[in-house]
Parts: C-alpha cells; sequence; structure tokens
C-alpha cells in the first residue's frame, strides 16, 4: 500500500478510535472532579496543550466548532483551572482508557510502535494543536496507554490536515460541517447557529478536501514501510471491532 492509500484507508479508524476516551463516563467524572463542566473540560482538555492562550486562539486551532461555542467552554474552564492542568488530566484520561480498553498484549505494542513511527514521522507545519499535543510527556509505559495517545495525536493530525485542505478548498469550518454526513445537525452540535446556507454546491468541495486531507498525512506514513501500512489496518480494525464488541 501507498502511504496515501494507508493514511485515506487508516482515517476513519483513528478518527473513532482517537476520540472514543474522550465519550467515556469516567472521562467526564474527571470533568467533575476539576470543578467544571463536561463541555469545558472537552474544549479544554483539547486545546490546554497551547498553553494559557485567548479563547480566539483556540477557537482558530480547533476550527469547526463555533467561536463563541469555543469561548464558553475555554473561559469557563481556565477560570477555574489552568489549561494545562486541564489537558494533562484529558492525557491521563486517555491513558486510562487505553489500558482499559486496548489491554497490554503483543498486538497492542505493536500497533502502539507502528502509530508512533507515524506520529513522529509527521509534519507539523501548520498544525499547533498537533504539534502541542506531540510536545507533551507522556510517563504511561503501558502499550494500551501509549497506543491511545499515538491515536489521540495522529487524530490531532488529521483534524489540523482537514482544516487546512477546507481552507485551501474555498470552503469555510461550518461549511465543511454542513457538507459532511451529518450536515444541520452536526452543525448544531459544533455550536453554529442556524439558519445554515445550502449544502448542495459545497460537496465537491468537501471530498476535494477529504482528498487534500490524505495528501498532507500521507508523509507520516512513509515511515512504515507497504507491509507495515496494511499491518496497522488490520491492528486497527481489530481494535475497533474489540472496542464495539465491548
Amino acid at each position: 500500500m501507498t502511504p496515501e492509500q494507508v493514511a485515506a484507508a487508516s482515517k476513519p479508524l483513528v478518527l473513532e478510535l482517537g476520540e472514543a476516551f474522550a465519550r467515556c463516563p469516567s472521562t467526564l467524572r474527571r470533568a467533575r472532579l476539576l470543578g467544571i463542566s463536561g463541555w469545558a473540560f472537552y474544549i479544554a482538555g483539547r486545546a490546554g496543550a497551547l498553553g494559557d492562550v485567548r479563547a480566539e486562539t483556540v477557537a482558530a486551532a480547533l476550527g469547526f466548532i463555533a467561536p463563541e461555542a469555543v469561548a464558553d467552554g475555554w473561559d469557563a474552564a481556565v477560570r477555574t483551572v489552568p489549561p494545562l492542568e486541564v489537558a494533562g488530566a484529558n492525557l491521563a484520561e486517555c491513558c486510562r482508557w487505553g489500558v482499559a480498553n486496548l489491554g497490554d498484549g503483543p498486538e497492542t505494542s505493536r500497533l502502539a510502535g507502528l502509530l508512533r513511527r507515524a506520529v513522529d514521522a509527521a509534519d507539523g507545519s501548520g498544525m499547533p494543536l498537533f504539534a502541542a499535543w506531540r510536545a507533551m510527556p507522556v510517563d504511561d509505559p503501558a502499550p494500551g496507554a501509549r497506543a491511545a495517545v499515538a491515536l489521540l495525536l495522529l487524530r490531532e493530525h488529521f483534524a489540523g490536515a482537514y482544516l487546512l485542505a477546507v481552507r485551501a478548498a474555498g470552503m469555510t469550518p461550518l461549511e465543511a460541517v454542513l457538507a459532511g454526513p451529518e450536515g444541520d445537525a452536526g452543525a448544531a452540535a459544533c455550536g453554529w447557529p442556524p439558519p445554515y446556507p445550502p449544502v448542495g454546491p459545497l460537496v465537491r468541495r468537501r471530498l476535494w478536501a477529504e482528498a487534500v486531507t490524505d495528501r498532507l498525512v500521507s508523509p507520516a506514513f512513509r515511515a512504515l514501510d507497504p507491509g507495515e501500512g496494511a499491518e496497522l489496518l488490520n491492528l486497527l480494525t481489530a481494535a475497533r471491532l474489540g472496542l464495539r464488541g465491548r
């Protein structure tokens, strides 16, 4: 498989697995322990790796969430907890989830190793959130924790690449969300208020942006030979099946 083929095939798997920990009830309980809402924990937990920045900077880095919704979550969090502390708590929950759900067997260790090689080879240019997360130290040596963190990092790499591709396609982040599979419901979930622009003319641009995303991410997978790329896809598929079977 070529690196671009691996990028395209792995994208839905990475996006699903890389955010699964954020929906875990234990992760949401961590927000309550910090004294903030689940939304504030999601925004500051994801963007807190950037450090003590303004909400406008966070909105620009996240891209697909409405700036007002970002500001609501970010400002509520940072009034109570420093951003890096929230990011650290988010990282700890990611590690905990990985140990509990991905296990510690040889397949998980192999998955973690392949993912990490891709993460280390990825180009972070124009992707501040990915770069900030890649610089965060990870102390948990367990294979499940390392795999979960690598999935989080690779997910942020895909998200950053897609944001760049969407803008290059001449679309706004809102238009990209509307043209996606969730449509108006996705826009509302991301905090964008109606009325929304018509979707029809946007679909072709979104498909182009998806293809550009794969090209932007593909250099990360040049760290793997063709056989390892196929092996990574098999391991990701097995991890998703195992997670859905729980």
